[in-house]
């Protein structure tokens, strides 16, 4: 699946980590309501280009899913700062 790491010199296989870093950075700072969101440009780092397949669950089991997930941020990280705006759409 990787063998177009094969054939990069030492240089473009530099180059390489540098971006897949600045994208893993720009996923790991994301904050407020962006940390919600389904992130398709980080999979756009990958050499293979696809469509993935995702499935989505109804609604309630949704938005139960969301409030474990702020849940565990509340454990795991009870100092983050409170971000205390509404979605803008944006």
């Amino acid at each position: 699946m990787d063998s177009d790491l094969d054939d990069m010199n030492r240089e473009r296989l530099i180059e390489e980590v540098r971006r897949l870093r600045a994208g893993i950075r720009e996923h790991r700072d994301a904050t407020g309501h962006d940390l919600c969101w389904h992130h398709p440009q980080l999979w756009g780092l990958l050499p293979e280009q696809m469509e993935p397949e995702i499935a989505v669950p109804p609604w309630p089991k949704f938005l139960r899913g969301c409030l474990r997930y702020r849940e565990s941020l509340e454990r795991q990280r009870s100092d983050a700062a409170v971000f205390d705006r509404e979605y803008d759409g944006r």
